[in-house]
C-alpha cells in the first residue's frame, strides 16, 4: 500500500509503498476514502522539516532538553546515534480521515465489514491507503453524510473541545481569533450554541467566509473594525468568550484577548500561538485562561486510545469518541456546514506536489482533501499474541540446522522499535556474514523505516511469512513486552534459532509456555537480551577479580530515573510492571558475576513509591541487592554496581570506568581501567557476536537455558514477594 511520509532531517515527502497494518483486537482495518491536510499543524510540521539543525533545535526546546539529559545518561556517541537515527526516519503525516471497514479486529462489536467510519488520531487516521485504528478513535458516519465531509472529524472535535472548554451560554458574545480551519468551525459550533460571533483575521477572504458561515463581524485585528463590532453587540462591556485559534509568533492574540474581553471572561487556546500574557491586563480584569487539549478527554491516555477503556458517561459526559460522534451528527443535520470550506480536492498519488504548492503559498486554502482511488484487497490478520522455576525438559536432539559455513546467516526481525534500530540492527547491518531477510511490524512504516535504513530484503506485516520461510536462520522479537512469549514460542514451534529481548516472559505461565515449546520441538536454540555479561569492561574487571573462595556481597543501584508522559512501560495492565521489563538484566547480571542463580528472592518498595529494594539469596550463601530507584537525580549515574568478597572489592561506574581495590596487606588499588572508552559499551555487539557465531556453528547458545529460566523466574518472584511481604523460595521443578 501506499503512505505519506516525511523525513525529519533531510525535508523529504514522498509517497512511499509500506506492508499492509495487520488488524489487531481492539481495532479495525480500515481503507481510506478521503483525509484530510491539516493546514496549520501538519503545515507546521512541514517547514520544521525544511529548517537546519539549529532551526530545529529552537523551533523544539523541549526536545533538546530531552537530548541534554540523554547525554548526561548515555554519552554523547549514543546519544547521536539516537537523535539521529529518529530524525533520519520516515514520519508519517495526517490525523483525520474516512474510509470503509475492511477487517474487524477481535473484541469489536460496534462495526462489521464495508461500514463507513469517521477516524482520529496521529499515529492510526494516517495519509495512507489502510491503517489499523483502535476502538476509541473511530466513529460510525450517520447515514447520508457524504465521506469527503465525515473527513472533517477529528478537526471537528478539536473545534468542539475548544468551545466547551469555554461553556458558551445562549446569548453570548465570543470573539474568535483566527479564522483557519479550526476558527471557521468554531464560529459555526458557537453560532449552532446560540452565540453571537466576532472574528479576528488579517485575510479578508476568511474573514467573508466566516461571515458567510454565520459570524455577525469579521475584520482584521490590527483595524478598529473587530473592537467596534465587539462593543456594538456587547454594549461596551466586552465579549464572554476568546478563542485563540492563530498560530505564529506573534503576541497580538493574547493582547487582543485581554482588551475585548469583558470582566471575568474566558480566554481558551486551541491553536498553538505565542502566549505572553500582559499581567497588569489578565489581573485586573481577573481573566480566566483555559487550554484546550485536542479531541477532548482520552486524550494521550494509552488505556483509553489504545486499550478501549472508555470512560463512564455520567462522569466524563464528553470524550474523544463522543466530541467525534457528536461533530458527525451536527454535519448529517446541517448544522455545521465544512463543504465551503474544501479549498482543494487532490489525488492521493499527488500528495507531495500538494504539500510542495501548500507550503510555497502557490495553493492556498482553508482545507485540502485526499482523494484515494478505489480498490479491494483481502488482507491477512497478523495474529497477536504461578513462583517456581521451571524445569526445562528437551524431547529430542537440540535443533541445531546444519549450514555452509560460507553462507550467511539469513536474520529476520519482528518488531523495529526504538531499541532494534538503535541498538542491535546497527551492528547487524555491519556485520560480514550477516543477511538482514525479513522484518514484520504491525505498523507499515516503522517497517519501510527499517527496510531503508539497514537493507532488509523484505518489508511485511505478516508474521506467518516468516515463520515459514526456510531459509531463515534465526528470528529476533523486539516487540513490546507483552508479545514476547507469545512470539518466542511460535518461532521456536517453527524451529527458528530465537534472539528476544528481555523479558523473555511477562507471567508464569507464560514462561511455562515457552518451556512447553521447548519440549514439544526439541528447539532450545534461545537467547534473552540480557547483554550486560557481554560488556568488555565489566568481563575484565570480572577476569581480574579472579575465582572467589567465599561468598560474596554485590550492591547495584539502578538510577533509572521517571519516565515520560506516555510511555508505553507505563501501561502496567499490558506490559507489566517497569521492574518485570528490564529488571531482569541486573538480575543476570549479579548472577552471571555470582557464577549462580539464585535461591531465593526478597522484595520491598515504600507504599505508592516505584522505588524498590530487592535481594537475591545464593546456593554459596553470597547476596545481591539491586535498589532500582526513581527518584533519583537525573545527572547522577545510570548503573553503578560493587562486589565484595575474600578482601577484594570491585566496583563499576556506569559502564565507563572499573576498579579493583585488595586489602591494605596486598598493596591497596590494585586495578584501575586504563582509559575511559569512547562510549558506554553495555555488550550488545559482543552479545550479538556470540549469538551469530552461534547460529552460524550450530554450537551451544552464549547463555544455558537453564540460566535465562532462573532470572526470568527471579524476575517474575519480585511482584509475589511485593504483594506477600515475605521472602520467595525459588523451588526447581524436579
Amino acid at each position: 500500500m501506499k503512505q505519506v511520509v516525511q523525513n525529519y532531517k533531510s525535508g523529504e515527502l514522498a509517497v512511499l509503498d509500506v506492508p499492509v497494518p495487520g488488524c489487531k483486537p481492539g481495532g479495525v482495518l480500515v481503507r481510506s476514502a478521503y483525509s484530510l491536510i491539516s493546514t496549520g499543524t501538519e503545515l507546521m510540521k512541514v517547514s520544521e522539516a525544511g529548517m537546519s539543525m539549529l532551526g530545529k533545535a529552537r523551533s523544539r526546546p523541549d526536545q533538546v532538553a530531552k537530548v541534554m539529559q540523554s547525554v548526561a545518561t548515555n554519552g554523547v556517541p549514543a546519544t547521536y546515534r539516537k537523535v539521529m537515527g529518529k530524525l533520519d526516519s520516515y514520519t508519517p503525516l495526517g490525523y483525520s480521515l474516512c474510509g470503509v471497514v475492511e477487517q474487524v479486529g477481535a473484541g469489536i462489536d460496534d462495526v462489521k465489514v464495508g461500514d463507513v467510519v469517521a477516524c482520529a488520531g496521529n499515529e492510526h487516521a494516517l495519509h495512507a491507503e489502510l491503517n489499523w485504528v483502535p476502538k476509541n478513535l473511530y466513529a460510525p458516519v450517520p447515514d447520508g453524510l457524504a465521506p469527503r465531509h465525515a473527513a472533517f472529524g477529528t478537526v471537528g472535535s478539536i473545534a468542539m473541545q475548544g468551545v466547551r472548554q469555554g461553556e458558551p451560554q445562549l446569548g453570548e458574545v465570543a470573539l474568535v481569533i483566527g479564522l483557519g480551519l479550526i476558527g471557521q468551525l468554531v464560529v459555526q459550533l458557537l453560532t449552532a450554541a446560540g452565540v453571537r460571533v466576532v472574528g479576528a483575521d488579517p485575510d479578508p477572504t476568511r474573514c467573508e467566509l466566516a461571515e458567510r458561515l454565520g459570524a455577525a463581524a469579521c475584520g482584521d485585528p490590527a483595524s478598529p473594525a473587530v473592537e467596534a463590532a465587539v462593543a456594538e453587540l456587547t454594549d461596551g462591556h466586552g465579549v464572554d468568550q476568546v478563542f485563540l485559534a492563530a498560530g505564529g509568533g506573534s503576541n497580538q492574540p493574547v493582547e487582543l484577548a485581554a482588551r475585548l474581553a469583558r470582566d471575568r471572561g474566558r480566554v481558551v487556546d486551541i491553536g498553538k500561538c505565542r502566549l505572553d500574557l500582559p499581567w497588569n491586563a489578565y489581573y485586573e480584569k481577573e481573566l480566566d485562561v483555559r487550554f484546550s487539549r485536542s479531541y477532548g478527554p482520552g486524550r494521550y491516555d494509552p488505556s483509553y486510545e489504545l486499550e478501549g477503556r472508555d470512560y463512564p458517561i455520567g462522569y466524563v459526559r464528553w470524550t474523544e469518541r463522543r466530541n467525534l460522534a457528536c461533530f458527525l451528527d451536527l454535519v448529517a443535520r446541517g448544522r455545521v456546514d465544512v463543504e465551503p470550506l474544501v479549498s482543494h480536492v487532490a489525488d492521493f498519488d499527488d500528495a507531495v506536489e500538494t504539500y510542495q504548492r501548500l507550503k510555497d503559498g502557490e495553493l492556498k486554502a482553508v482545507a485540502v482533501l485526499f482523494r484515494y482511488p478505489e480498490q479491494a484487497a483481502e488482507q491477512g490478520e497478523l495474529a497477536a499474541p504461578k513462583v517456581s522455576v521451571p524445569a526445562v525438559r528437551r524431547t529430542g536432539t537440540t535443533v541445531a540446522p546444519a549450514r555452509s559455513a560460507k553462507a550467511p546467516v539469513r536474520l529476520a526481525f519482528v518488531g523495529a522499535g526504538n531499541y532494534a534500530t538503535s541498538m542491535l540492527l546497527p551492528h547487524l547491518a555491519q556485520r560480514e556474514g550477516v543477511e538482514l531477510s525479513t522484518v514484520v511490524t504491525t505498523t507499515a512504516l516503522s517497517a519501510a523505516n527499517a527496510q531503508r535504513k539497514f537493507g532488509f530484503a523484505q518489508a511485511t506485516t505478516d508474521l506467518d511469512a516468516v515463520l515459514g520461510d526456510k531459509s531463515v536462520d534465526a528470528v529476533f522479537v523486539v516487540t513490546r513486552h507483552s508479545s514476547h512469549a507469545e512470539l518466542t514460542r511460535q518461532a521456536l514451534l517453527a524451529g527458528k534459532t530465537v534472539f528476544v529481548e528481555k523479558p523473555l516472559a511477562l507471567t508464569e505461565d507464560e514462561l511455562a509456555g515457552v518451556l512447553a515449546a521447548v519440549e514439544e520441538s526439541g528447539n532450545d536454540r534461545l537467547q534473552v537480551g540480557f547483554n550486560r555479561r557481554f560488556a568488555p569492561l565489566l568481563q575484565e574487571a570480572k577476569n581480574r577479580f579472579g575465582t572467589r573462595t567465599g561468598p560474596a556481597s554485590l550492591r547495584y543501584l539502578v538510577n533509572a530515573g521517571k519516565l515520560q508522559h506516555g510511555s508505553w512501560y507505563l501501561q502496567q495492565g499490558a506490559e507489566g510492571s517497569r521492574f518485570a521489563g528490564e529488571g531482569g538484566h541486573f538480575i543476570d547480571t549479579a548472577s552471571w558475576l555470582l557464577d549462580a542463580d539464585p535461591v531465593s528472592v526478597y522484595a520491598t518498595a515504600a507504599p505508592g513509591n516505584e522505588d524498590l529494594q530487592v535481594v537475591l539469596r545464593y546456593p554459596d550463601g553470597s547476596t545481591a541487592t539491586i535498589s532500582y530507584v526513581t527518584t533519583g537525580a537525573p545527572g547522577f549515574p545510570k548503573e553503578t554496581l560493587d562486589l565484595v568478597a575474600d578482601g577484594k572489592v570491585l566496583r563499576l561506574d556506569d559502564f565507563v570506568k572499573a576498579s579493583l581495590y585488595l586489602d591494605g596487606r596486598a598493596g591497596g588499588k590494585k586495578w584501575v581501567s586504563s582509559r575511559l572508552p569512547k562510549a558506554r559499551d553495555k555488550g550488545q555487539n559482543a552479545e550479538l557476536a556470540a549469538f551469530i557465531k552461534a547460529v552460524r556453528t550450530g554450537g551451544p547458545m552464549p547463555v544455558p537455558l537453564e540460566s535465562l529460566v532462573a532470572t526470568t523466574a527471579a524476575t517474575l518472584a519480585v511482584q509475589t514477594g511485593l504483594a506477600d511481604g515475605a521472602p520467595v523460595t525459588l523451588a526447581r521443578t524436579p
